[in-house]
């Protein structure tokens, strides 16, 4: 009778687990609402969320050669998260990805002319890139459904990062991501000498809806634009998430950091989003 039970009860755990989930069995189904987390930018703020799916991992290098063909990754290994990546080619992808599953492309891609609204003179390319909201096709989530899905939706907790206020459980950042586990000041020399670099995806603990790596490991590249805040702010593209190279400040779950979106690093990756 216990054996039952326990049967019984471990189908219903496996029942709940894929009512969550998108039948790729990656992406994970995230019900919207406001945000309960109050470490997060957008509690208490006149936001709300609608239901999307999200990558339960960021985007492996498998999946990337698996679409596009070629790795661009500094750290090779497929089951890590692909880098090294602008933010169009993240775009590039969705699409791609998306006609290759049969699905309607969510952007509009326009290579031939120049954006006039992007003004940061680092950015080499400059493709018109607008949307289609009813599509069904991969997309990069918006820095609201981020911050919303790392802070654990519904089901927060507070955490200050994503699935932890102690971010060596949930994270591979700058001081958990090498040889040893570093202390002291922020410094390169020490990153670079203790061979630190992106892990594969899923091996710290998940948040409280599943998702793995939200604080650290890459960048995760976001669809808005950041405008500048003053004469020495830049515009960008925004990011979230922290990584294997960055302080404990840039993985909390609030923080929003901006870069051209032509621009690129052995830390700047991302993970897909769709419309339900």
């Amino acid at each position: 009778m216990m054996h039952r039970r326990l049967l019984f009860a471990s189908i219903g755990i496996l029942l709940t687990l894929w009512g969550c989930s998108h039948p790729d069995g990656n992406l994970v189904k995230i019900k919207g609402g406001k945000f309960k987390n109050k470490n997060s930018a957008f509690y208490n703020k006149d936001v709300e969320v609608s239901d999307f799916y999200i990558g339960r991992y960021e985007v492996t290098q498998q999946e990337w050669v698996d679409v596009m063909g070629y790795n661009p990754s500094k750290f090779k290994d497929p089951r890590r998260p692909v880098e090294s990546v602008s933010w169009y080619e993240c775009i590039e992808y969705c699409n791609k990805r998306s006609e290759k599953e049969g699905l309607t492309p969510y952007y509009n891609i326009d290579t031939d002319h120049k954006d006039p609204g992007i003004t940061n003179p680092f950015d080499s390319i400059r493709w018109t890139v607008t949307i289609n909201p009813s599509a069904n096709g991969y997309r990069l989530p918006t820095v609201i459904e981020w911050e919303y899905a790392a802070s654990g939706g519904r089901k927060s907790k507070n955490y200050e990062y994503s699935g932890s206020s102690n971010i060596d459980t949930v994270g591979w950042y700058w001081r958990n991501s090498g040889k040893k586990y570093l202390t002291g000041m922020w410094a390169w020399t020490d990153i670079e000498n203790n061979g630190c670099s992106t892990h594969p995806v899923g091996k710290k603990l998940p948040n409280e809806l599943g998702l793995y790596d939200m604080s650290g490991n890459v960048r995760e590249w976001c669809w808005d634009m950041h405008q500048p805040m003053g004469p020495d702010d830049l515009q960008g593209r925004t990011w979230k998430g922290g990584g294997w190279i960055g302080a404990e400040f840039c993985c909390i779950i609030s923080f929003t950091g901006s870069l051209e979106g032509s621009g690129k690093g052995p830390d700047q990756g991302f993970r897909v989003c769709r419309n339900p």
